[in-house]
């Protein structure tokens, strides 16, 4: 059974959020009111769109009857977490993660948000199978770009899990959503050609 066909609401919420589309993502809250899943996939995207773009898509979904009420779990305010951040972008980057790491130094406050915040904080966060995140982080890249990250995120997807198969049958979707010729989208592709067969070892 395809893991791709579940996410396929959460792709088009992604790219309703890129796109600042707040028709079609009411919609989207039209066809299934909003779980768990739903809020973690528009929380994420801060990290592809910035805040003032996921601020705005709550504040659509507000005046249409909210989001849905949030588990004690879900809203637990957690800390930044470079630890558990670090652990997951080793596991993305595998032999290449001291390397790309280093290339976040030229200001500590970057590697720190980086690392506790993006990836200790959001990546790893409950509600969504890390596979899954990376797939919507894939998404909105194939959106917004930079090609640098993007090529990331399909390593990282297939380092958490996700299968070569899975993310063609993501790039195929993206594909009739976004139409042949988006610049990231080729990008993305021929990124996903230059990955070894198997995901190299952290």
């Amino acid at each position: 059974m395809s893991r791709i066909a579940p996410l396929e609401l959460l792709v088009d919420l992604s790219i309703a959020v890129c796109r600042g589309d707040w028709d079609a993502l009411l919609a989207l809250r039209a066809v299934r009111p909003p779980d768990r899943r739903f809020r973690e996939a528009l929380l994420q995207l801060h990290l592809f769109v910035g805040f003032p773009q996921v601020v705005e898509a709550f504040g659509r979904l507000e005046r249409a009857g909210g989001v849905g009420a949030p588990s004690p779990e879900e809203s637990e305010l957690e800390p930044d977490l470079p630890d558990r951040g670090r652990e997951l972008f080793r596991r993305i980057y595998g032999d290449h993660a001291a390397r790309v790491e280093q290339a976040l130094g030229s200001h500590p406050q970057l590697h720190g948000w980086v690392l506790g915040h993006a990836y200790g904080r959001v990546l790893t966060r409950g509600g969504l199978a890390t596979f899954e995140r990376e797939l919507l982080a894939v998404t909105a890249l194939c959106l917004r770009g930079p090609a640098r990250q993007l090529a990331s995120h399909l390593r990282g997807a297939l380092a958490c899990g996700a299968t070569r198969a899975e993310l063609e049958e993501l790039l195929t979707l993206l594909e009739g959503r976004l139409g042949p010729t988006a610049e990231h989208l080729s990008a993305a592709r021929q990124a996903l050609e230059r990955l070894p067969l198997e995901p190299e070892a952290s």
